[in-house]
């Protein structure tokens, strides 16, 4: 019934807040109720680190844990060593990464994510400012603040605007799951991968990840 409701009753837009306002310094400035462009995203200049999913604001966890940072720093480093040389390059968090509907001006682009590591092989996407458009490799490590609902936008964005291939790193099971765009632009799920197994990438081939090297050390 809920929803019939939403549905009947359209309420008035609010109005996007004014793009040449002054920097905002401390987040409880922010008012959550708005929709926000990347326009507005550059004027924040709180320590907070926020990502924007369809203009809508998500607080990001205000530092990671030490295990989350090891994970991250083994796997980034594996990759890193495999693409020496070669055309795709390997970002880590914090680097923005803006997916643009139509027009990429920054007032019209309202979803701007920082994955945990992500692969970029289209040179033409990066600027000084991070990444415009899909990466082709996401990987995102499981923390315990994560919301379910977050992790849901996050996997709809990274489907609807053609990450190939996005990794789920799970530090308390110890395990990743991939997913990658099939021809119909749909994420299939490949099974959990767990100790003692090793992951391969269609995004990269010839590359192997030892899973036991990702959460050696914990």
């Amino acid at each position: 019934m809920l929803f019939i409701l939403v549905y009947l009753f359209v309420p008035k837009p609010i109005p996007y807040p004014d793009l040449h306002s002054e920097p905002v310094r401390s987040f409880n400035d922010i008012d959550a109720s708005l929709t926000y462009s990347y326009a507005n995203y550059l004027n924040w200049l709180f320590d907070e680190r926020v990502e924007l999913i369809k203009g809508k604001i998500f607080k990001m966890s205000p530092a990671c844990s030490r295990v989350h940072q090891e994970i991250a720093g083994h796997i980034f480093l594996k990759l890193g060593v495999f693409l020496s040389g070669k055309s795709c390059k390997v970002y880590s968090a914090p680097f923005d990464v803006r997916f643009p509907k139509g027009s990429k001006d920054d007032q019209d682009v309202f979803t701007v994510l920082q994955p945990d590591i992500c692969i970029i092989c289209d040179k033409n996407k990066l600027d000084d400012r991070g990444c415009i458009g899909a990466p082709d490799l996401v990987v995102e490590i499981l923390s315990p603040g994560n919301t379910k609902m977050e992790l849901l936008y996050k996997y709809q964005v990274y489907e609807e605007f053609g990450v190939k291939e996005y990794w789920v790193v799970s530090q308390s099971d110890q395990s990743i799951l991939i997913y990658t765009l099939n021809d119909l632009g749909k994420f299939q799920p490949s099974k959990i991968f767990t100790l003692s197994e090793k992951i391969t990438s269609s995004v990269l081939p010839g590359f192997e990840l030892f899973l036991d090297d990702v959460f050696s050390g914990q």
